[in-house]
């Protein structure tokens, strides 16, 4: 409908025209207004003033606000009550709504109990602990499982039934797992016998490398790792690969990369990891022709030229940065990484960076190291 062009306060002023004496006609002429529309004002607005309309308005629009005040309690009351009602809430949790809803909201128990669709009775009935109802089911089940340790849930129950218990299956099996008798027997994961390779720096470079990992959170909670890899004969960081995860796929990647840059090494000394010891970079290592060198489970100390690098970057990057995001780890670690290699005095080496200890080529392998040396 469209909106007239006068408001209330001006429709009021014009009716006073008409009652002050003024002729209908003239006043319709006055104000461009046909003679229904003023009769419709003034069986509308007859005998009120403005001050009246004012209030009028401020009343229909505490009304409506009301209103919707009232539809959104009752939709709120509606869903409580409904979520009360499923069946997926239990009558200890109800009891511990109604609570609540007593000791808090300073409701009556009768309709705090209505509200929630628990009967009094029920409310005021103390539920049994679970160790006195169920005493005998776990008295069965701990002596099955004392004479036969290595029975599964199945097994049991069925020993149940043939010895005449009544219990259902889903009983026992809550039981079963409140006991903790269904937590899988771990089997350890079997390492083959590592011949451990002695720790000695190499006199060339790509004679040998190092890899290790390692791990940190952001500032948000999420973890991250990194793949650190130097060489061991002038310890210098090749690179420090950083993600959220490091499978042995992002590992060959990044070892690939290293091969096409650096050249292939002899050897790579490393622990006995899941990425490191899968087929996947065994068969790679084969095919590039380097032998890996895998420590001693728990011997860090075999491949301890990249366990002082870890130390190292921890104490200068890891634990000295609040790290927001992956992508600033990486680049705080490649700015550390040249500072590291070309700037950083190394004790080891003499007090000079590993560069300027023994500098490679931008692509070298182990031959032409060697040639290098004897010429």
């Amino acid at each position: 409908m469209r909106k007239s062009k006068f408001t209330e306060s001006q429709i009021v002023a014009i009716l006073k025209e008409g009652e002050a004496g003024m002729p209908v006609a003239e006043v319709c002429r006055k104000h461009a207004i046909s003679a229904p529309t003023y009769y419709a004002w003034k069986s509308k607005y007859a005998g009120a003033t403005v001050s009246d309309l004012t209030r009028m308005r401020e009343l229909e629009t505490e009304n409506a606000r009301l209103k919707r005040m009232y539809a959104d309690l009752a939709l709120e009351n509606t869903a409580i009550k409904d979520v009360l009602s499923k069946k997926f809430l239990t009558p200890s949790v109800k009891r511990q709504a109604v609570a609540v809803m007593v000791t808090e909201h300073r409701l009556s128990i009768t309709r705090a109990c209505r509200a929630a669709g628990l009967s009094r009775a029920a409310y005021y009935k103390v539920p049994p602990l679970p160790q006195e109802k169920d005493a005998e089911v776990i008295d069965v089940l701990n002596g099955i499982v004392e004479r036969n340790g290595r029975w599964g849930f199945w097994k049991c129950f069925d020993r149940l039934r043939l010895d005449g218990r009544p219990w259902n299956h889903k009983r026992v099996w809550r039981v079963y797992c409140d006991l903790g008798l269904n937590i899988p027997r771990r089997t350890k994961r079997r390492i083959p016998k590592r011949e451990p390779v002695p720790l000695a720096a190499g006199s060339f470079v790509n004679q040998g490398w190092a890899l290790d990992f390692m791990h940190d959170v952001l500032y948000d909670g999420r973890r991250f790792r990194t793949l650190n890899v130097i060489d061991e004969a002038n310890r210098e960081a090749l690179a420090i690969q950083v993600a959220q995860s490091l499978p042995a796929s992002m590992l060959i990647r990044t070892m690939d990369r290293l091969v096409d840059w650096y050249g292939a090494p002899e050897s790579i000394r490393m622990d006995n990891g899941p990425e490191m010891t899968s087929h996947d970079f065994v068969e790679w290592a084969q095919r590039k022709g380097i032998a890996l060198n895998y420590i001693e489970p728990g011997e860090p100390n075999q491949n301890a030229y990249i366990e002082r690098f870890n130390r190292t970057f921890r104490t200068e990057v890891l634990d000295a940065y609040l790290f927001s995001s992956i992508e600033q780890v990486q680049a705080i670690a490649d700015d550390w990484l040249t500072q590291y290699n070309e700037y950083r005095p190394h004790d080891a080496l003499g007090g000079v960076p590993p560069k300027q200890f023994m500098p490679r080529l931008i692509t070298t392998t182990a031959a032409d190291s060697r040639n290098q040396l004897s010429s």
